[in-house]
């Protein structure tokens, strides 16, 4: 399985088939899920805390397969939280990106750093 020979809809059907076999949905409120999403995604950025911005990312080799299990918990946090609040996180990536194109027109935005309500 990787990214590019994995749909979103399979992986969102093989987690809801692991969470039912173990009967976890009673605790999938988005709330919780929202925060898991939280919880998970401060245990990835431990792994990079005190790396030198020239330094190797993460700072410790035996943490770069670390880094791969709490992205991927990350990401099993988010879809949990996009079944449970019933959200099509293809559809609105898409319409997230498009927004984004509005506000950091490549002419205004390319090699900046501001937020889009301070280009100029």
């Amino acid at each position: 399985m990787t990214d590019d020979t994995t749909a979103i809809a399979e992986l969102r059907a093989r987690l809801r088939a692991f969470n039912a076999e173990r009967d976890w949905s009673r605790y999938h409120s988005p709330r919780n899920l929202a925060m898991a999403v939280s919880v998970e995604a401060g245990e990835l950025l431990a792994l990079y805390l005190w790396s030198a911005d020239g330094g190797p990312q993460p700072p410790v080799e035996s943490r770069v397969q670390r880094v791969a299990d709490e992205a991927a918990d990350v990401f099993i946090s988010l879809l949990n939280l996009c079944e449970a609040a019933g959200i099509d996180l293809a559809a609105a990536t898409e319409a997230k990106m498009a927004q984004n194109a509005l506000k950091y027109p490549i002419e205004r935005a390319s090699g900046r750093l501001e937020k889009w309500d301070e280009l100029k």
